[in-house]
């Protein structure tokens, strides 16, 4: 199957528990607990193309009590992104713009498996390293639009390179000792 890719260049953000700030790069946290666009086990890394879709995607567990968090910028050059906001992709991958927005958490916990794995999955059996989608956070609309990624180093073709050029943010877990 062929489907329309393109290279994503531009400035994303993520909003991070302060806690986890040390290593805002791992994927680790989406590989722990899985995602819209990735099960347990599988390292993703969600990415907004503006900072306040950054924030709210990372509200969403506390829409009446904002919690705090550090936001960070990062310069993306990757290779093989599809878009979802593409109708017609999502027709020729067996999906569609309802299923992006399905009820994937209530899905897993009931261990079925949520279309968006299964789509995530087949774009990666096409060597997609990542996607262009819409955010489904509350109070989002399609003009909220997120990258995630499945494949990203910082070396081509998938180089992500987290801002930091004061070195501002913490390098280990020691700065949080005792919290």
């Amino acid at each position: 199957m062929t489907i329309s890719i393109s290279r994503f260049t531009g400035i994303v953000y993520r909003a991070h528990h302060p806690m986890w700030s040390y290593n805002p790069i791992s994927g680790n946290g989406a590989k722990k607990h899985g995602g819209r666009f990735n099960p347990i086990g599988c390292a993703a890394l969600y990415l907004s193309l503006d900072p306040t879709t950054a924030w709210m995607e990372a509200q969403q567990g506390f829409p009446f009590k904002p919690q705090p968090m550090t936001l960070v910028a990062y310069e993306i050059d990757c290779a093989k992104i599809a878009d979802l906001n593409d109708e017609k992709l999502l027709a020729n991958m067996g999906s569609s713009s309802q299923e992006l927005g399905c009820a994937w958490e209530d899905l897993a916990t009931q261990d079925l498996m949520p279309p968006t794995w299964r789509l995530a999955e087949r774009l990666q059996a096409l060597e997609v390293n990542g996607i262009l989608v819409r955010s489904f956070a509350s109070g989002c609309t399609v003009k909220n639009q997120n990258l995630v990624l499945w494949h990203w180093s910082d070396l081509e073709p998938n180089v992500v390179r987290m801002i930091d050029d004061f070195s501002r943010l913490p390098k280990t877990t020691e700065s949080w000792a005792g919290q």
